[in-house]
């Protein structure tokens, strides 16, 4: 049986968001769908005022209306709904470790910020074995593309193994997007990458033709941009329907598990994120990169 894609609900606006995202991946990619409410021990089972129904009640509703939503919707994905008790981080990345992928929303772009994600996102992405996508808005119009931040690393490689799934799936194509901001003083960039020169195109090229004999009915463009990671990924991520990235990119600079890189595009990207770490699914990494990718 294919791995669940897992999805963490709790009532408000942004998990109707990733709930409608789940289900219409899971029926796309032909996964059954797992529906997740964590219920944090210390909270009251009296019912709350104004109301007179208990918080077990409470959560028994939500998980029904979270099952009919999707029945709806996808009335052929195969759905379960389920309620655990403990720390929404921790029970949440317990959930993940089996998972096909792990969605959540987030609690919406803030104008003062530019955050689009909440602390629970940010705690479980690149945290879990799972790609953990993080959706802020409900699925418009599919734009035919799918972008993914590339730059060798093992990462890179486990993000554009899930992005061509994904393309695959839509029928959309991939762009995959490798972009550095180089110093005026610097002949090549600093903590981004194995791959400056003016060879690049080439080795770029060289890196995407096992995925473009793996999928061959899925475009692939790769695309070099002389400006930071964050940047050429956000602007592109405005197109697409949704934006992959690795949980850490080459950079000697990074030393937490969730890379700037990625970070950063979790914050302003105007499309759904998927953070991914290596490895994820390595049947499905091309013949000469199985066992893990680059170093």
């Amino acid at each position: 049986m294919s791995a669940a894609i897992v999805v963490g609900i709790d009532g408000a606006d942004r998990a109707w968001t990733a709930l409608a995202w789940a289900a219409d991946d899971a029926a796309r990619r032909g996964r059954p769908l797992r529906i997740v409410h964590v219920r944090e021990p210390w909270q009251p089972e009296r019912p709350l005022a104004g109301t007179r129904l208990t918080l077990s009640e409470r959560n028994e509703a939500l998980l029904s209306d979270a099952v009919e939503r999707v029945r709806t919707v996808a009335p052929e994905v195969e759905t379960t709904a389920v309620l655990v008790t403990g720390a929404v981080v921790e029970r949440l990345r317990t959930e993940g470790a089996d998972a096909d992928s792990l969605v959540l929303g987030s609690r919406g772009r803030s104008a003062a910020a530019g955050l689009m994600l909440g602390s629970t996102g940010f705690a479980l992405a690149g945290h879990v074995r799972c790609p953990v996508v993080i959706v802020h808005e409900p699925p418009g119009p599919a734009r035919g593309e799918i972008v993914v931040g590339y730059d060798g690393s093992a990462d890179a490689e486990a993000a554009l193994a899930y992005g061509l799934e994904q393309a695959d799936a839509r029928g959309a194509r991939v762009r995959v997007v490798y972009g550095r901001q180089v110093p005026v003083l610097s002949p090549h960039p600093v903590g981004y990458g194995p791959l400056p020169g003016a060879d690049l195109g080439r080795q770029l090229e060289a890196a995407m033709a096992p995925w473009r004999e793996m999928y061959p009915d899925v475009p692939i463009e790769d695309s070099f941009v002389d400006r930071h990671p964050v940047t050429a990924l956000v602007r592109a991520s405005s197109g697409a329907d949704l934006a992959v990235v690795g949980s850490r990119g080459l950079s000697r600079l990074t030393a937490t598990v969730l890379g700037t890189v990625s970070h950063g595009v979790l914050q302003r990207a105007h499309c759904p994120v998927a953070v991914v770490r290596a490895p994820w699914r390595p049947s499905s990494q091309p013949p000469d990169r199985q066992g893990g990718g680059h170093a």
